[in-house]
């Protein structure tokens, strides 16, 4: 609303040119003030600082769907569009989405296993399907790859690694982390693209020494390893690409806080019913 405007910059620009500009009557704006404040401008009044913190809290990277979803767990009825608006009067935006770069280069040398997801993307337990890839981030020292493993019942990260070298190495640290932290079974399905930190014979062993099925995608298709991709997507543009690391270990302080204190913990998953990995995962904990 016109007024509304005015009265927000009243302090910055005069009343009468801004009600030149905007076509409205000084007399009419006066007159609009001096009305009682409706129960709905109240409730908009008492909503916005929860906004404010709620996309504070998630380091500006929350839209209107997440930050209603905080406000409904806090016992605040409110919809979508009332948030939406409000997050746009404050100029609040969550994090649009980026294409996504493909990091790892196959091997010719190296064998490759038969793509046993074939794109299925949903578990029906925990540690029954894990996903992996590496991506790089960007130092004033130089690079620093990160390569995860995601479970994809709950979309957590369940092991991660990082290193100046995009090495066999960082694959099998990011494996034996999640293995270490999970309890498997033998069956339990390991998927990855053909890049040749994966096709390794040093990776394939410690997949087989777990009894950990190896599956790959197939040549090409970027879509067979979509939903970690999606995840370096979030990571990116949530946090890498809005701050600057000096050091590799400043990066990596930074990437371990995003990953087990804020996305693994706190942060809602659309696919997890705009709950948390490990909210997800606490509450069917019950139903295996």
């Amino acid at each position: 609303m016109k007024y509304e405007y005015i009265e927000r910059r009243k302090t910055y620009f005069p009343v009468r040119m801004m009600c030149r500009l905007l076509k409205v009557s000084k007399s009419g704006f006066y007159a609009w003030r001096s009305r009682p404040e409706s129960d709905h401008t109240k409730e908009d009044r008492q909503l916005l600082p929860k906004i404010h913190r709620i996309h504070e809290a998630s380091h500006g990277t929350y839209g209107s769907p997440r930050v209603k979803a905080e406000l409904n767990d806090e016992g605040v009825n409110v919809g979508r569009r009332r948030v939406a608006r409000l997050m746009r009067s404050a100029r609040l935006k969550g994090c649009p989405k980026r294409r996504f770069k493909v990091t790892t280069q196959r091997d010719p040398l190296h064998p490759v296993a038969k793509n046993l997801l074939k794109q299925k993307f949903d578990a029906k337990a925990p540690n029954e399907l894990w996903v992996s890839d590496i991506t790089y981030i960007s130092t004033a020292k130089g690079w620093l790859y990160l390569a995860v493993t995601m479970d994809l019942y709950s979309r957590r990260i369940v092991g991660w690694s990082m290193n100046k070298w995009m090495s066999r190495g960082i694959v099998i640290n990011s494996l034996k982390m999640a293995v270490n932290a999970r309890q498997t079974e033998p069956g339990l399905i390991h998927h990855s693209d053909r890049g040749g930190q994966y096709t390794s014979d040093n990776f394939r062993n410690e997949l087989a020494k777990h009894g950990i099925k190896c599956s790959m995608s197939s040549t090409g298709n970027c879509y067979d390893n979509t939903v970690v991709e999606s995840f370096f997507g979030v990571l990116k543009r949530e946090r890498v690409n809005r701050v600057r690391y000096r050091t590799r270990e400043e990066a990596q302080s930074d990437l371990f806080r995003y990953i087990e204190v804020f996305y693994n913990r706190k942060r809602r998953h659309g696919y997890c019913g705009n709950m948390s990995p490990a909210d997800y995962e606490a509450q069917s904990a019950g139903s295996f």
